[in-house]
Parts: structure tokens; sequence; C-alpha cells
């Protein structure tokens, strides 16, 4: 039991800070399938920086609860363990929150087109990992 908390709470941490170093690729990967202007690029570029500003504390805090919750996870701390998991997603929450927001701050200077592509492009993401979590593909 022990050793699969371990194994979970490392998996945590490396996700994490995947997921933060992909979010700068998506934004621009979206940004060139979306054929932004360079003006929406620099509003978009600016949403999402104000956006990682603001959220800086949150990561913090969420990197410092990981680190508690792998101590709690050593000393076999169960109720820690239960609050600081607790914790744990009501941050990623916010993380997740923030993220949204800027999103639709972004979505808002699309153009009609745009937005369709957009559209376009989350059913098929959606659809790849509907298949990835079916086992096709």
């Amino acid at each position: 039991m022990k050793r699969n908390w371990m194994k979970f709470v490392a998996v945590g941490a490396l996700a994490a800070g995947l997921v933060f170093g992909q979010v700068n690729h998506r934004h621009h990967k979206m940004m060139q399938s979306l054929n932004l202007t360079d003006v929406q690029k620099q509003q978009a570029k600016t949403i999402f920086q104000q956006s990682r500003q603001s959220v800086q504390p949150v990561a913090q805090e969420l990197k410092q609860n990981r680190e508690a919750l792998a101590s709690a996870v050593k000393a076999n701390d169960t109720a820690a363990i239960e609050k600081l998991s607790a914790t744990q997603g009501q941050l990623r929450g916010r993380m997740m929150a923030a993220r949204a927001e800027a999103m639709a701050k972004v979505y808002q200077i699309l153009t009609p087109e745009q937005r369709a592509k957009a559209e376009q492009m989350r059913q098929t993401v959606k659809s790849r990992m509907a298949q990835r979590h079916n086992g096709v593909g």
C-alpha cells in the first residue's frame, strides 16, 4: 500500500510538471491551427501570461502540498493523507478554473470561423481521448 502511494505521489508530481510545460506548447499549436492574426496572438499571449501570473501562488501551494503528501505517505499518516489529498483536489480545481477562464477570454477574441475551427479541434481531441480510453488506437 505504501509503495502504491509513493508511486501515486511521484506520478502526480511528474504529471503536474508536464502539464505546466505542455500548456505553452498547446497554446502555440492552437494559435497556429486557428490562424490567429498578429493582434489576436498578442492578445492571447497577454491573457495566458496574466493567467500564469495569477496562478503562481496556487502552483506554489500545490507544490508544497505534494511535498507534504509525500511526507505523510512515508509516515503512513492516513489522516494527513486524506486531508492533503482533499486539498490537492481543491488546488488542482483552482488551477483548472484559471486555465478555463483564460481559454474563455481567448475564445472571445476569435472570429466566428475561428470559433468553429476551435470547436472542431476540441471534438477531434475528445474523440481521440475516447478512443484511448476504450483501448482503440
